[in-house]
C-alpha cells in the first residue's frame, strides 16, 4: 500500500506550478474548487507523478479567515531546522538520478547530493521553501539493521549511525561540484 498523495498549502501557484511541472515533470490533472468550510474559497491542484497513481497537491486559499499570513515552510513552521520535513520522491536507479539532478542544475538550482550509505539523494528547495530529494535505495535491509532500528525505539543514548560517506554541494551557476 502507498500513499495517495501529499497536500500542502502554498502561496504563489505560478511558482508552484513551474517548478512542480516544468523543473520536477509532474503534471496538473484536476483542480478542485470550491468554498471553505471555515469561510472563503480554494482551488485544490493535484500534480500526478510518473506513476499514474501517486500525486502531490497544493491548496490557494482565497479569503479564507486565519490564512493571511501562514508559513509555507514545513519546518519552519515546525520550529525545527530545515532539512528535518521534507518531501522525497524515489527513483528507479542512479542513471534517473543523476538526469533529475541535471535537470534542476539546468533550471537555475542548486543540489545537495547524500550518499547516505543505505540509500543515495539528492535535495533541493521548492517555491513553498520545502526541501525537495530524490532518493534511491541502494542496500538492502538486514536483521540486524531492524534489530538496532527496534532498539533505538527506547534507547536513552543509541549508538550513531555511521555518517555519510559523500556530500556534495552543487551550484547551478557552478561547473564543478564542492564538498559540503
Amino acid at each position: 500500500m502507498g500513499y495517495h498523495h501529499l497536500a500542502l498549502a502554498a502561496r504563489d501557484m505560478k511558482a508552484i506550478h513551474d517548478f512542480y511541472e516544468g523543473v520536477m515533470g509532474f503534471q496538473l490533472v484536476k483542480v478542485e474548487v470550491g468554498p471553505s468550510p471555515q469561510g472563503g474559497w480554494a482551488k485544490h491542484f493535484f500534480y500526478r507523478m510518473e506513476d499514474d497513481s501517486k500525486f502531490i497537491a497544493f491548496w490557494e486559499m482565497h479569503d479564507m479567515p486565519g490564512t493571511e499570513n501562514f508559513e509555507t515552510n514545513l519546518s519552519k513552521a515546525a520550529g525545527v531546522p530545515d532539512h528535518i520535513n521534507h518531501i522525497s520522491f524515489d527513483v528507479k536507479d542512479m542513471d534517473e538520478l543523476q538526469a533529475r539532478k541535471q535537470r534542476w542544475l539546468d533550471a537555475g538550482h542548486d543540489v545537495l547530493e547524500i550518499d547516505h550509505n543505505w540509500c543515495y539523494s539528492i535535495y533541493t528547495k521548492d517555491p513553498n521553501d520545502n526541501f525537495v530529494e530524490f532518493c534511491l535505495t541502494t542496500g538492502n535491509f538486514t536483521d540486524e539493521d531492524r534489530k538496532n532500528a527496534l532498539a533505538a525505539l527506547t534507547a536513552e543514548k543509541p549508538e550513531f549511525s555511521k555518517p555519510p560517506t559523500n556530500i556534495l554541494t552543487h551550484s547551478a551557476s557552478a561547473k564543478e561540484p564542492a564538498n559540503a
